[in-house]
């Protein structure tokens, strides 16, 4: 859609990932990034954290695509995440009465920072046996904390050879 605000951000959840299923049927997942500026002081030969900056997110299950089940299976407290989606601004009326206005990120991409972690993925299939194509979610599993840098990576092509994925294996064009 024209005119939305898509942003990028790097940080760490706040908390685990809520998953709520509203009365309608509609399953979302709620949580909070919280990502900080790191500055290098070069008064003090060091780095320090700068302002901090709290967003609250929310994802949501498509009949394609189950990304809020898959975030609150994958993704936990303290993990470092990678996600991008739309700013949206939502108004509503607190408990005392007063009217509130929230800006909110409906994230449509996410996952983990792999730069001081691993994550071992798994691809969802689909309800006809085939596997998701692109724009699917993949389901990531391996800590619960940032610092889960034990888990590896799983291959889903482990049955084909190494000559089978690489097309310059072998002398003969593969035409």
């Amino acid at each position: 859609m024209a005119g939305e605000t898509i942003i990028t951000i790097v940080g760490n959840l706040t908390r685990d990932p809520e998953l709520r299923t509203l009365n309608n049927g509609s399953v979302v997942a709620n949580f909070t990034i919280a990502s900080s500026e790191r500055r290098f002081n070069r008064d003090t030969n060091q780095w320090e954290d700068g302002d901090t900056l709290f967003l609250n997110c929310n994802a949501w299950d498509t009949q394609h695509a189950p990304l809020a089940s898959n975030i609150a299976n994958s993704l936990a407290k303290g993990m470092t995440v990678l996600a991008q989606g739309r700013l949206a601004q939502r108004s509503y009326q607190a408990q005392d009465g007063t009217q509130r206005t929230v800006v909110e990120l409906r994230v449509d991409q996410i996952g983990p920072s792999l730069r001081r972690a691993t994550a071992q993925v798994t691809r969802q299939q689909n309800s006809n046996g085939g596997f998701a194509g692109f724009g699917q979610p993949a389901g990531y599993t391996g800590g619960s904390t940032a610092s889960a840098a034990n888990t590896g990576v799983s291959d889903p092509f482990a049955s084909q050879t190494a000559a089978d994925e690489d097309p310059w294996a072998s002398a003969e064009p593969a035409f």
